[in-house]
């Protein structure tokens, strides 16, 4: 199996269009609460959570820190910190930058059953697990997300090929 780094089908996320789709996130759920506070997914739920607590004016933020990747693969998922505040969810709103799998997203339910569900990014693995999301991407995409990147040349899609 390859490494999902080796692949072609590679979707870099840049800072503005991050802040964009998750404000558009935070239009979706504007409808869906109000909501008692914000459960951030440690680490890639920060940054989309913190635009999502703005835009809907929520105060209480937790965090459920949970590991699913070990340098650059899919590992099983370790929970490093649950989100206490939170108890079973009621009324609270996950938020993370991406289901893939779903595997996260499961132990999250497990954690917090009553809580809604919203993300960024889905793959179509990981939909059935998410109450709402933004974007839809292939499951052999790549998100590369601001944070993963830095400025370099990039080789066009036709010279990958070969």
């Amino acid at each position: 199996m390859t490494n999902a780094y080796d692949e072609n089908k590679n979707f870099p996320v840049s800072w503005e269009e991050l802040h964009r789709n998750s404000k558009a996130l935070a239009w979706r759920l504007l409808e869906i609460g109000p909501f008692t506070g914000i459960v951030a997914v440690t680490r890639g739920g920060l940054v989309p959570a913190a635009i999502v607590a703005r835009e809907l004016e929520i105060r209480l933020i937790e965090t459920a820190c949970l590991a699913s990747y070990q340098d650059k693969s899919r590992s099983e998922v370790q929970i490093l910190k649950p989100a206490s505040m939170a108890e079973d969810g009621e009324g609270w709103l996950i938020i993370d930058d991406l289901v893939d799998t779903g595997e996260t997203g499961k132990m999250l339910r497990q954690m917090m059953p009553k809580a809604h569900f919203a993300t960024v990014y889905a793959k179509p693995s990981g939909r059935p697990v998410v109450d709402t999301f933004v974007t839809e991407v292939s499951q052999d995409t790549w998100i590369f997300f601001p944070w993963d990147l830095e400025s370099k040349p990039s080789v066009p899609i036709m010279g990958r090929r070969g």
